[in-house]
């Protein structure tokens, strides 16, 4: 069986520059949508050969692309099996996760795994879940939405769980098509060095159907509209201006709606965003790779000036051996490509 590609970075032209305004700090950091197990079915992936789409084959390649990464954050999608496989098998690898579990009866869901080892120690917590403010665990402030719209009849419950029936079925009822148990994590963590610079880390998977773009659009708003509030927090809480690197598969390729919203420099968005590939040399040419789709899905994109890109995990091309036929295959246990890069903290102003 063919073994698993080990990742390559391959370092920007100008990183000595960065690299001579740094404060010594740097950090690795990348996101993967690893396909959830639940989701492998012969039948989607006909053109993947059956002995890399079983669990016990998939998972060890998935463990040993996260071994390899050697990553100080690793942000996943499609995350299922945390907690009777990942949590701990990461454990042992040093690192500490965050996780959040798809609303509904969705198995899977985003995680975020971080390495306290590396200097970085988590200060806030700020789970996508349900619209609800309370404390997490140890203290931490926690935060949870959805991506979706309640609808609330007080005092008649009856009639609330009628109107949820009457709308089950009508696709363009806007409470309806809102109602998606797409979720997400934000959380802040501070290094642990001279500096003290804190930085705010977002990773989430927005709708996946074509025909709602509008929906992947609101969702795109109401992320940022979320991550602005939680960094204006962090700002007032630690007197500071946080970094941000947002994360995740937003089933949208660079000419669609939603990332030309995250990337626009008007001021509609909440806050101004830049794609990390994008701004050194274009996105990739495609983060997902099967016979029925090839394209850029999957994208990190960052805000503030304390963080220069010194380096940028290599993607393959359309002729890449390793790809040829659609993923998943012996090489890649995923139909998505990792990405990520490797950041230098400057000092500041």
């Amino acid at each position: 069986m063919a073994k698993p590609i080990c990742s390559r970075f391959i370092h920007l032209e100008d990183s000595q520059d960065v690299a001579n305004g740094s404060n010594g700090f740097k950090f690795r950091f990348i996101s993967y949508n690893i396909l959830a197990q639940v989701y492998v079915k012969s039948s989607y992936f006909q053109h993947s050969p059956s002995s890399c789409l079983k669990w016990k084959a998939r998972s060890q390649a998935i463990l040993m692309d996260f071994k390899n990464f050697d990553a100080d954050f690793l942000c996943t999608q499609e995350l299922d099996e945390y907690s009777t496989f990942y949590k701990s098998n990461m454990e042992n690898l040093g690192y500490l996760s965050l996780y959040i579990k798809r609303s509904g009866q969705k198995r899977d869901g985003c995680g975020i795994f971080y390495k306290p080892s590396r200097n970085i120690r988590r200060t806030r917590l700020y789970i996508l879940v349900h619209p609800q403010l309370g404390s997490g665990p140890g203290g931490h402030l926690r935060w949870s939405f959805e991506f979706e719209v309640h609808i609330c009849v007080p005092n008649q419950s009856a009639g609330l769980s009628e109107l949820k029936l009457s709308r089950k079925h009508q696709p363009d009822d806007p409470h309806v098509r809102l109602k998606r148990d797409c979720v997400g994590l934000l959380a802040a963590f501070q290094l642990n060095d001279s500096s003290n610079h804190i930085i705010v880390v977002a990773n989430t998977h927005i709708y996946w159907d074509p025909n709602w773009a509008d929906i992947k659009l609101a969702q795109a708003k109401y992320l940022l509209s979320r991550l602005s509030q939680f960094k204006e927090l962090i700002s007032n809480k630690f007197t500071c201006i946080p970094s941000v690197l947002v994360a995740g598969d937003f089933n949208s390729t660079p000419g669609d709606e939603v990332y030309r919203y995250l990337v626009s420099a008007s001021e509609v968005a909440p806050i101004q965003l830049r794609s990390l590939y994008a701004a050194h040399g274009g996105e990739p040419t495609f983060t997902n790779c099967t016979p029925d789709f090839t394209g850029t899905l999957d994208y990190i994109f960052l805000s503030g000036s304390r963080l220069r890109a010194v380096s940028l995990l290599e993607m393959p091309g359309p002729e890449s051996a390793d790809v040829i036929g659609g993923l998943p295959n012996h090489h890649h246990p995923s139909d998505h490509l990792p990405i990520g890069a490797d950041f230098s903290v400057l000092q500041s102003p």
